[in-house]
């Protein structure tokens, strides 16, 4: 494995999947791509872009509109505790979805980077991943906002319950495995065997996690698109799916808990 510029910019097509040749499976492959992307983040990059336009059509600038992530789904506290978790095992289940058609398709979950034969190189990638994406991540929001770029967003409008953190934690953890799994792992791997070209392919993917993220906003969706060509280069470049799990699953606890715990504390957040 070489990381040298030209490897990286133009990293050459690994042998495993082949491409696949049979017009008819080629045709299944497309539809079930347009199929899983329609029911999960694709159908999500509409709404976004919907919601995105619906607020340039608002009277006030961006920055003076809100946008919410984690809300209370229920009055009583047991039953909004109850839906939460659905709402994870949900992102979980997207995340499963795609996983179990590679692996109806002769791809195993190891070839995509979900196994433990590298722990020691998985963490040090995650370690990297955070220093990398998540400060300038959080820091290209705030001058989003105050740019008037983007909605002032509220990861967690969650009561001060006890159930909380478990709450938010296991929806960070979902959010990571369903777009990690979905968009780099499923969606990478199915272009591939399509012959789509790496570059092409990352490229792809990367605007299509930054579509989704478009209610935020302007910001959310440049935020997003660098963080998917990172992720999607270095998949390409390690075949490890882990590193981008973990490290997406902490930008999100970081943002989802850190602001349940700051918001009233300090005025700096919208």
């Amino acid at each position: 494995m070489t990381f040298t510029a030209r490897s990286w910019l133009a990293p050459a097509r690994p042998e495993f999947p082949g491409t696949i040749e049979d017009p008819a499976e080629r045709r299944a492959v497309k539809l079930e791509l347009l199929i899983v992307f329609g029911i999960t983040l694709g159908m999500s990059g509409v709404r976004s872009l919907l919601s995105l336009v619906d607020s340039l059509l608002q009277p006030v600038p961006l920055a003076q509109q809100q946008t919410q992530l984690n809300v209370p789904q229920a009055a009583a506290s047991l039953i909004d505790l109850l839906k939460q978790l659905l709402s994870a095992a949900q992102l979980v289940g997207w995340g499963a979805l795609g996983l179990y058609l590679l692996w109806r398709a002769g791809v195993k979950i190891a070839q995509v980077g979900l196994d433990r034969r590298s722990p020691g190189r998985d963490a040090l990638l995650t370690v990297v991943l955070a220093a990398l994406i998540g400060i300038p991540g959080l820091a290209l929001y705030f001058i989003s906002y105050h740019l008037g770029f983007s909605l002032a967003v509220q990861p967690s409008t969650l009561g001060d319950t006890w159930w909380r953190p478990i709450s938010l934690t296991l929806s960070a953890f979902g959010n990571a495995f369903a777009e990690e799994v979905l968009v780099i792992g499923y969606l990478l791997t199915r272009l591939r065997q399509l012959g789509v070209r790496e570059n092409n392919a990352v490229f792809g993917a990367a605007v299509l996690r930054g579509s989704y993220h478009l209610y935020q906003g302007f910001g959310g969706f440049v935020g997003n698109f660098i963080m998917g060509l990172v992720f999607g280069r270095l998949w390409q470049k390690t075949n490890r799916l882990w590193p981008l799990v973990v490290a997406h699953t902490l930008f999100d606890f970081v943002s989802f808990v850190g602001y349940s715990l700051l918001k009233g504390h300090v005025s700096w957040l919208p």
